[in-house]
């Protein structure tokens, strides 16, 4: 979550040069790209040692910060829709293969009568070779013997019985017995049938008689009678597919019999037979190879011994000879379950590739119930992709049940070949050292260190697709391996870090048992990467607290969260917050988890890193996981009460991050509602809402939401408090309105005491206080917020409503509605108490009496109670005719959602000496539409209002680590279209300075008259600025319009409302983060500033931000309103007007960083400052005063320079960005100065008009300045006073009068041009210098 955006060293956005000082033309820089030569430089002020300083040239190519694109002004603090699913990875039907019959009928010495063997054939049965026995009862007990040796290495717990030629009967008996044994879990049928007849076309199987003389069939429909579901058939024989091509149609007759049970009986106990697994040796009419080189059951081999027939296999057709032979590989040293012996080596790498190979082709339901619900199940289909390769080499094509594609052409299958290779090729000499002649160190395969290199191959360069990686599984196989497992964890984290549906193949892979178990494990430096991964799975699944709880899997985050542990890892502090996150997740919705995470050290170590300045991730959620602990569990609120927790946690509330304010408020507001409300707990909750009570001027609607939710839990439960403190409130608002002999007996029939008495009773109290400043947040200027509070409010007055004090509640808004005619002209007087309520969030420089008519008076008057009752919308409360229109229809609704509910201020209030003439707007103004947050969601007026309001900020923060942190953004990325339209913006940027630069010189000396374009506004244009790159220029009207043209092509690209209430209007507008994705700052006469994105795209313009920047405004005869001077490469916004401080708001922080006294009486009405180190800005006044501060010194003494010059109201004060940096002011009786900074009178005036000074723009990097005058005339000067040229705009015929005064004039930043309108005419003029080199605009 940082601060500020910082685009990639090998992607960075350059600062535009042009903004900080002179440029040098390209040639002179080598091909570096422009700099300015130090010859011949020359920069006033005494600046120009900056050209000498390294600091000041690391300042021109430093990286361009954004500002308000941070992921709290993206998603308007509210968390996304889930767009993946979360799929169920957990087998809660896993089952055990937990029985087992081995039916071998071979007869031996007896061949069948469907069979002829070739001479020599394959004789090994389960590695035996009975003719080296004498056939009879020996050789069969040795091959049953090893048969279920076999077997017990796939599954050591599974019950086996073996069944050496059995009978029809015994047949019957032990499947029977077998299923009742085995009750609900599965059992396994394995059947050798290479002494009987092959499976019949119906699938019959053979067995034989008691006596031997005879070959019995078996019905597929009397074996699944006795067997069962769910179970587990293997057929090694010939002509197996008969028996699965039939197999289900007897299944389809077992239901179809249950059904007509189910008729006859409901009460009928039934049998499943749906769940049966199946794997046969070959298809229909295939018989099994019969090589002598090959044992007889091939198939059960595969199956069973996958390495030994692998290696046997390998040799067999290995096209090249080898040194090793088939006697050899049956000598291979080492046992499958040591990892590190060359068997054991290969048989786990057997495990990897099939694993793969399955994952890489099966559907992943098939995948989990064949690979992941049966330890018995998973290794017989590892097995049999290893006989689909080997058999299919022989002719036979294995079937199963369901049915898998065909796998022998996998790629993965030469890895394997690969792998069998490397071990053969040691085989002798690790042959000889097992004989004791020579000694060899075995060297162990490279398999999986490449496979992990393929697997970071694919993190690089293919995760952007979100295709599954291959070697996922080999991932997880790894994890095996004490060797690797650090690399694969590794990766594994940063596979996971690319979002939740990364966590989701993980877990469905099977993960989450390998990471679990790791938590036992006391390695350091496997901790930083086992936080990372387990903040990773549980910010998507939270179904893993149960987990934790077991074992204590929990305490291994506890440990590393305490700061006393030591990690293994230079950022501690990141894997610290993922700990917070974790517990947070842990205690979650999950009481036991908050109970064991009762210990001391949790809290302790939450609140001790609640002081942590370097990590913001870290404090955030220490507050959160505070939070969790506290939420609907009294205990844990003792416990953070004994450790003076909500103390600690309202030392944030002046935090530079506002994520963390919005943390602390949200852990505050989980504190509160410990059931027994003693005066004790009283006095806590009491003084913590007073402690957070200045958050309310806080500049993130984020925190400003959160505060309402914490207001809206404190006003539910002192419920009753705040409905007298609202009471009072509006019998105070009634006073202020209707006289006392005129009060309605209602008031005075109520069933309460006296209203002096009343009035005392919620006085000077907090729940006063906190509703004044709920009634003035419900016309924040963040629609949002106005609407949440609004909702509180609603909700205090409905109960009011139907409270005993309902009926003197109801005159009460009666009387303040509808007052008589003779009490009207008292509906301005201001109120002293709420003046001082909204006083106890000021600044001390802001306090002081406000006088009859002054902006906030008037405001808040209105906002406290009629703004509140004109939003009582919902069914059952109170008649229609409650509202300060007489109404509760859509129009007072659609007045709430635009927050516009203030009083009416004279026209004339804002205009400057000299402009009180009443523009000629037409009265039929369009209204444009007022642009929305992001996920704005209107509220429901049909639905009664609830409290307390619920915050989303705690999902809104986990989504945090549900988003790649690893990997750049995609503006950051080369090769992405956001990195590619930004290099090209870049490129395009510079183009346009390196063009202009040249033209400055030409334009100090020549015409500036050549009409060039012109454009109809439609409403009368105040404030002008050009986008220093974009062909857009911003025009706002007298109102609260705000049109975008583009200038070149003379068309309007949007019109919308900037939201200010009807009677201001718009002051200040300007462009941030041009280089950039640029958006839109405006300011206006209320003390409001916003900040718009998509400003140019009709219909998809939102709000980013608004607060409330001047909060005190105060009243003069004549008014500044609100002045502001943006500093793009600090990002602060120096915002002054009529106030007594200029007040600094920081982007990043979107605090007030400091107030500097203006130490003057009269109003700001222009600000300027350096746009490189940004410490020095100068103030105009409107007493004529100009004043310069430096914001390194404090705030008393920041002022360092006063010139009183001008005798009059001070137009503009300009300082340029480029250039020789000249200071220019001008004063409405036609003077224009030139400063030093270092000199204590002007070095130089010029009369610009001898009529009065309208306005006054100055060239960012020309010599030039413009004055509009009150004689309809535009004169440029060069600024050592030279007059230029003289311009007249166009007028409509109708109106050309040739006094109409010029209303505003504005430079283009780079280009040689100058836009200008006059008053009462709604035409925008542009004219260019007469230089006929100067090309316009890019063509």
């Amino acid at each position: 979550m940082a601060l500020m955006q910082q685009p990639a060293t090998n992607g960075q956005l350059a600062r535009s040069k042009s903004d900080v000082g002179l440029r040098a033309d390209p040639a002179e820089t080598g091909g570096d790209g422009p700099r300015e030569s130090k010859e011949g430089a020359w920069i006033r002020h005494g600046w120009n040692e900056q050209l000498d300083s390294e600091e000041y040239l690391s300042l021109l190519t430093s990286n361009f910060y954004l500002y308000y694109t941070e992921k709290r002004h993206e998603t308007g603090g509210k968390p996304k829709d889930k767009t993946y699913p979360l799929q169920e990875w957990r087998m809660k039907d896993r089952l055990k293969t937990v029985s087992a019959a081995l039916a071998v009928c071979l007869n031996l010495g007896v061949d069948p009568p469907d069979v002829i063997k070739t001479n020599p054939c394959a004789k090994l049965e389960a590695w035996v070779d009975p003719a080296a026995l004498a056939a009879g009862p020996k050789a069969m007990e040795n091959i049953g013997k090893n048969l279920q040796s076999q077997y017990e290495t796939l599954s050591i717990r599974t019950r086996y019985r073996q069944h050496l030629d059995p009978s029809i009967d015994d047949t019957k008996k032990f499947c029977s017995q077998l299923r009742r044994n085995a009750k609900d879990e599965r059992v396994l049928f394995h059947y050798n049938g290479h002494g009987v007849p092959k499976p019949t076309v119906s699938g019959e199987i053979w067995v034989f008689n008691k006596n031997f003389t005879q070959y019995i069939p078996i019905s597929l429909y009397d074996l699944q009678s006795w067997l069962g579901a769910p179970s587990l058939f293997v057929y090694d024989c010939s002509d197996a597919g008969n028996i699965i091509h039939n197999f289900n149609k007897f299944i389809e007759k077992h239901e179809a019999d249950n059904l007509e049970l189910r008729q006859k009986d409901p009460n009928a106990q039934l049998q499943s037979y749906a769940d049966c697994i199946q794997l046969a040796a070959c298809g229909r009419k295939e018989s099994l190879p019969t090589s002598p080189n090959l044992p007889a059951d091939l198939f059960t081999c595969c199956l069973t011994t996958p390495i030994e027939i692998a290696l046997r296999f390998f040799v067999l057709q290995s096209p090249i000879p080898l040194t090793v032979t088939v006697e050899d590989v049956a000598k291979m040293p080492g046992r499958l379950q040591e990892r590190r012996t060359p068997m054991g080596e290969l048989n786990w790498i057997f495990t990897a590739i099939t694993d793969t190979i399955a994952w890489n082709t099966l559907p992943r339901l098939l995948f989990k119930k064949l690979f992941r619900q049966d330890l018995m199940v998973a290794a017989l289909f590892r097995n049999f992709l290893l006989s689909q390769r080997i058999m299919r080499a022989h002719q036979c094509h294995p079937q199963s049940w369901p049915e898998l594609p065909d796998t022998h052409q996998h790629p993965l299958w030469q890895s394997w070949d690969l792998a069998v290779e490397m071990v053969l090729a040691q085989l002798p000499a690790l042959l000889k050292t097992e004989e004791g002649k020579k000694p060899y160190e075995y060297q162990h395969s490279t398999f999986f260190s490449e496979q992990l290199t393929a697997f970071d191959v694919y993190l690089c360069q293919g995760a952007a697709s979100q295709r599954a990686p291959d070697q996922l599984p080999i991932v997880l196989q790894v994890l095996l391996s004490q060797v690797h497992r650090l690399r694969a964890l590794i990766l594994l984290s940063k596979f996971l870090d690319l979002g939740p549906w990364a966590v989701n193949l993980a877990l469905s892979i099977g993960i989450f048992p390998y990471v679990l178990k790791l938590l036992q494990s006391a390695a350091s430096e496997l901790k930083p990467v086992m936080v990372f991964i387990w903040a990773r799975i549980l910010a998507v699944d939270q179904s893993c607290q149960g987990d934790l709880l077991k074992d204590s899997g929990y305490q291994y985050f506890v440990q590393i969260l305490n700061p006393a542990s030591g990690i293994p890892i230079a950022n501690a502090s990141e894997h610290r917050a993922m700990c917070a996150f974790i517990i947070a997740m842990f205690c979650k919705d999950f009481h036991q988890g908050q109970v064991v995470c009762m210990d001391p050290v949790v809290m302790t170590s939450c609140l001790a890193h609640l002081g942590d300045v370097d990590n913001l991730l870290l404090r955030q959620w220490a507050c959160l996981c505070i939070a969790q602990l506290w939420l609907d569990y009294p205990e844990a609120k003792w416990l953070g009460i004994r450790e003076l927790a909500p103390h600690r946690l309202c030392e944030l509330a002046f935090d530079h991050v506002p994520e963390v304010r919005a943390a602390m408020l949200y852990a505050l507001n989980n504190f509160l509602g410990i059931p027994d409300v003693t005066d004790q707990v009283a006095q806590i909750e009491e003084n913590l809402a007073l402690t957070i009570l200045v958050m309310t001027n806080d500049g993130s609607s984020m925190v400003r939401r959160e505060l309402l939710v914490f207001f809206s839990t404190f006003v539910k439960r002192y419920e009753n408090k705040f409905m007298v403190a609202a009471f009072e409130h509006l019998l105070e608002e009634r006073e202020n309105v209707v006289p006392p002999r005129l009060e309605t007996d209602a008031v005075n029939k109520a069933p309460t005491a006296s209203r002096s008495s009343a009035r005392n009773i919620s006085n000077e109290t907090i729940h006063a206080a906190i509703w004044r400043h709920i009634l003035i947040m419900s016309v924040d200027p963040h629609p949002e917020i106005a609407a949440l509070a609004g909702t509180v409010v609603d909700h205090v007055l409905h109960a009011l409503l139907h409270s005993p004090l309902g009926r003197a509640t109801r005159a009460a808004i009666e009387d303040i509605n509808h007052p008589p005619e003779r009490s009207r002209s008292r509906r301005t007087a201001p109120m002293e108490p709420l003046a001082k309520t909204a006083q106890l969030h000021a600044s001390p420089s802001q306090a002081g009496e406000r006088h009859e008519g002054s902006l906030l008076s008037s405001l808040k008057r209105t906002a406290s109670v009629a703004g509140a009752l004109k939003h009582l919308a919902f069914p059952g409360s109170v008649s229609a005719d409650t509202s300060p229109t007489g109404t509760l229809n859509g129009s007072a609704k659609a007045q709430r959602l635009s927050g516009a509910v203030r009083a009416q201020l004279p026209v004339d209030w804002n205009r400057p000496p000299g402009q009180l003439e009443r523009p000629s707007t037409p009265s039929s103004h369009t209204p444009g539409n007022t642009p929305l947050p992001r996920n704005y969601r209107v509220r429901d007026f049909k639905e009664a209002p609830s409290l307390p309001l619920q915050s989303k900020f705690l999902d809104w923060s986990i989504e945090y680590f549900q988003e790649p942190q690893m990997k750049q953004s995609d503006a950051e990325e080369p090769g992405s279209n956001d990195y590619n339209e930004r290099l090209w913006r870049r490129t395009r940027n510079e183009k346009i300075i390196t063009l202009t630069q040249p033209q400055k010189e030409h334009a100090g000396s020549n015409r500036w008259d050549m009409a060039s374009r012109i454009f109809d506004n439609g409403t009368q244009p105040t404030k002008m600025c050009f986008h220093q790159y974009e062909d857009h220029v911003a025009v706002t009207d007298d109102r609260d319009i705000v049109s975008i043209w583009d200038w070149n092509h003379q068309r309007r690209l949007n019109r919308f409302s900037n939201g200010n209430p009807s009677g201001s209007r718009i002051n200040e507008v300007t462009f941030i983060n041009e280089d950039d994705q640029a958006l839109l700052m405006t300011g206006s006469s209320d003390g409001v500033m916003r900040v718009f994105r998509s400003y140019e795209s009709s219909n998809k313009t939102e709000l980013v931000s608004a607060w409330r920047a001047l909060t005190d405004l105060v009243d003069s005869n004549f008014n500044a309103g609100l002045v502001f001077d943006w500093q793009q490469g600090q990002g602060r916004a120096l915002v002054a007007g009529d106030v007594k401080v200029i007040r600094i708001w920081n982007a990043a922080t979107e605090m007030c960083m400091n107030d500097v006294p203006a130490r003057s009486g009269s109003c700001i009405t222009s600000l300027t400052s350096d746009q490189v180190a940004g410490d020095i800005f100068v103030a105009g006044f409107g007493d004529g005063a100009v004043r310069v501060y430096d914001q390194r010194n404090r705030p008393r003494e920041a002022m360092v320079r006063v010139w009183r010059e001008h005798r009059q109201w001070i137009t503009n004060v300009h300082l340029q960005r480029g250039g020789p940096r000249e200071l220019v002011s001008g004063s409405r009786n036609g003077e224009v100065k030139l400063w030093d900074l270092r000199h204590d009178k002007a070095l130089h005036t010029t009369k610009a008009t001898s009529d009065t000074l309208r306005s006054l723009s100055v060239h960012e990097h020309a010599p030039v300045f413009a004055a509009g005058t009150g004689l309809h005339t535009v004169k440029v000067f060069n600024l050592d006073g030279s007059h230029l040229s003289t311009a007249e705009p166009y007028s409509r015929f109708l109106h050309n009068n040739r006094t109409t005064p010029i209303s505003t004039i504005g430079f283009h930043p780079h280009r040689m041009m100058l836009a200008c309108s006059a008053l009462n005419d709604s035409h925008i003029n542009l004219f260019t210098c007469e230089e006929k080199n100067f090309p316009l605009a890019d063509d």
